[in-house]
């Protein structure tokens, strides 16, 4: 069933960014998943991060695989390009599109079950190719479309809303990346946009793969007790690796953080957040350093948030495949199609 569109009544006149575009001009159809669903909390932090930096809507490309989370970018940029792809294969589709039309700004969006279940194999050359795109994983650990069956990122223990406990080891999307060469890998909350905008906007800057796994309780199959994906869970086991700063409207919120320790926040809604500073021996550009780490938090029973690794270096798709500077779709037909004389040249090199 088609999105429905949403109802324009400004009630006052809204910002306008570098192009002249308000907010409202990021934004895509309603949403018709959950109400309360992390998805939607993506959604907005997209939204923003795209109106902040002036993007032209017309340059911008979103695609999508099958699942809940693939029907996120029907509700941000209405008038960007997008292409909702079968279980599994959005990289690939990103891939040819990026091979075609360098020229425009990129962004997947997919779930737990359709890049790292089906989609793991396409999800791995997205990976090596290092292609241009900024690749958001709405990880949620449940199939949420097919009533909340455990998937891949499913943590040992997590319980099912049914009570059944999962026994197979998860797999970690962050660590996945970073073992395959992905040269930016960041993990996020969808409660916590004051982190990931900024994320987001890194991303989309990034030249090259860049990977943000962001943690997405389902609030239908996945936010009970004994769930680790949970709203209570993330917010009680979260850790900060880039600073933020956020002052309510009622009072602003003040802690003393140790040096590198933890220091747990009561905020406004009653949940409390554990925030550690950032380790005196942390580097971000350390691939062996970002995995270790990593790992040990996970043997803590913490999630790191933040930028964990980038790279900003390492060639990209076009780099690697000497592809030209202007954009296929640009190119004149001579240039694309130079005939048969010119084949039969090239074919004489294997000769």
């Amino acid at each position: 069933m088609p999105s429905i569109k949403k109802p324009l009544i400004p009630l006052a006149p809204l910002p306008v960014n570098e192009l002249g575009l308000t907010l409202r001009d990021y934004e895509g159809g309603m949403s018709t998943l959950c109400a309360g669903c992390g998805h939607d909390s993506i959604t907005a932090a997209i939204t923003r991060a795209f109106f902040d930096l002036s993007l032209p809507p017309e340059k911008i490309a979103k695609l999508s695989g099958i699942g809940c989370s693939s029907k996120t970018p029907t509700y941000f940029v209405s008038g960007a390009h997008g292409f909702n792809s079968v279980h599994g294969r959005m990289p690939p589709i990103v891939t040819g599109a990026n091979a075609a039309n360098r020229s425009s700004i990129y962004i997947g969006i997919s779930g737990d079950g359709d890049s790292l279940s089906i989609g793991a194999g396409h999800f791995v050359h997205a990976v090596r190719r290092n292609v241009n795109m900024v690749y958001v994983i709405e990880n949620n650990g449940v199939y949420g479309l097919t009533k909340g069956q455990f998937s891949a990122t499913a943590d040992v223990g997590s319980s099912a809303k049914k009570g059944a406990a999962n026994e197979t080891p998860p797999i970690d999307p962050v660590i996945m990346a970073l073992s395959l060469g992905a040269t930016f890998v960041a993990r996020s909350f969808s409660g916590d946009k004051g982190q990931l905008i900024p994320i987001i906007k890194a991303a989309v800057e990034h030249k090259g793969f860049a990977l943000i796994d962001v943690i997405s309780p389902c609030i239908q199959f996945n936010n009970h007790e004994g769930s680790t994906k949970s709203y209570h869970y993330v917010r009680e086991h979260e850790i900060k690796e880039i600073d933020q700063v956020y002052i309510p409207p009622s009072g602003e919120i003040t802690a003393v953080l140790p040096e590198d320790g933890i220091v747990r926040v009561k905020m406004f809604d009653g949940s409390t957040l554990a925030f550690r500073t950032l380790p005196s021996n942390y580097d971000p550009r350390d691939r062996e350093g970002a995995m270790h780490y990593v790992n040990q938090a996970r043997l803590r029973g913490e999630i790191p948030t933040g930028l964990l690794f980038i790279d900003e270096d390492a060639p990209d798709v076009h780099e690697l495949n000497s592809t030209t500077d202007t954009p296929l779709v640009d190119l004149p037909y001579e240039s694309l199609c130079p005939g048969s004389a010119e084949l039969a040249r090239f074919m004489e090199g294997f000769n």
